[in-house]
């Protein structure tokens, strides 16, 4: 892959940010394929897929957060409940939308 500098080389931040990405488009690829099979033998197949690569995703984002390389914000408490009061609603909505 070129980089755009003369005999540089990808360093292990952008190795791993590109195995990362790499796991994560695994995992969505492998999640809508075991959502559309119904055949049981073959969803557990993709099932144990998923957990191979979602178990990679996480220790690659493991390493880069513990390198400093992959900053997550934290969620305050008030964004927490936010969040979950919104699903809430989602999950069980009012009954003035059942009239709609």
């Amino acid at each position: 892959m070129p980089n755009n500098m003369i005999g540089r080389g990808l360093t292990d931040r952008e190795v791993l940010h590109l195995c990362l990405e790499i796991e994560k488009g695994r995992c969505m690829s492998i999640a809508n394929t075991m959502m559309e099979t119904s055949h049981e033998e073959l969803r557990n197949i993709y099932q144990n897929c998923f957990e191979n690569a979602s178990s990679n995703q996480y220790s690659l984002y493991e390493m880069m957060k513990d390198k400093g390389w992959y900053q997550s914000l934290y969620a305050s408490k008030e964004q927490i409940g936010e969040v979950q009061e919104l699903m809430q609603n989602n999950l069980n909505p009012d009954s003035e939308s059942d009239e709609l």
